[in-house]
Parts: structure tokens; sequence; C-alpha cells
């Protein structure tokens, strides 16, 4: 079945929009969002990711704000770059999947959905379920 270019440039504007968001949640941990920042540093990040994870030992918060970061960046270069592409959407989707139950528990309901965090699960786990993926390094792999 042929694909329209129009549902290939909406797959592609999916993996990007998934792939910047994240971008911009990492830049916002070093501040390079300015007075526009969430959390400005690293330090705050940390102390939100200690209260969103708050059901778990103090050490494992600290090692999920750095795994959490790592994910990010990774998934998000793979999402531009559209190599390993549904490896970085299944990824994607089990992170924001796994920070919008952790919002749920530690802060109730609401936060997750303002944050549009299960949007964004969605989001993810919906693009995974592509056969293909169109203007990708995978895709030039796949057909030679």
């Amino acid at each position: 079945m042929k694909i329209s270019t129009q549902n290939q440039l909406q797959q592609l504007f999916l993996r990007v929009a998934l792939a910047i968001t994240m971008l911009s949640a990492v830049a916002d941990r070093f501040g390079l969002w300015g007075k526009n920042s969430n959390w400005g540093n690293w330090q705050n990040f940390e102390s939100y990711t200690k209260k969103i994870t708050s059901f778990l030992p103090e050490s494992l918060s600290i090692v999920g704000a750095y795994s959490a970061t790592l994910l990010e960046l990774a998934f998000a270069l793979l999402l531009i770059l559209g190599y390993k592409t549904k490896l970085a959407t299944i990824g994607t989707g089990i992170l924001l999947l796994m920070f919008a139950l952790s919002m749920n528990i530690s802060l109730g309901i609401k936060a997750p959905l303002d944050y549009s965090v299960w949007v964004g699960c969605a989001a993810a786990f919906l693009l995974a379920g592509q056969n293909q993926y169109h203007f990708s390094l995978d895709n030039k792999f796949i057909n030679q």
C-alpha cells in the first residue's frame, strides 16, 4: 500500500516534534532556556525528580534523573535521524509512560494532563506501530 506524501510528512512531523520536546526538556535542565526555564539548572531538576519519584529511595531518584536525561538525548537524536526509529519510539513511549505514572503517583492526575505527558506517550507508541519510517536512515538501509 502506497502512503501519501501528506502522511509521510505527518509521520516526520511527529518524529521531530517528539525529539524536539525531549531536547527542550534536557536544555531546560542545564539552564539553556534562560528566564523561560522551568528548572534552570541540574540541582533543581534533581529536586523535581526526587519529588516525582518520592516512592523510590533517593539514590534511585538521582540515577533516574541521569538515566532519563541520557535516554532523552539518545532517543531524540535517533528520532531526528530516523535511525533505529522503532526502538527509539518504543523507548520514548516507555520513558514518557514512566514519567506520567510517577507524576500521577506523586502529584496527582492533573499534572501529567497539564503537561500533555499522556499525549506524548500515546504519540510515541502510535509512531512505534508504523511499518516504515519515511525520510529516515532506516528507510535508506531497508531499501538497499
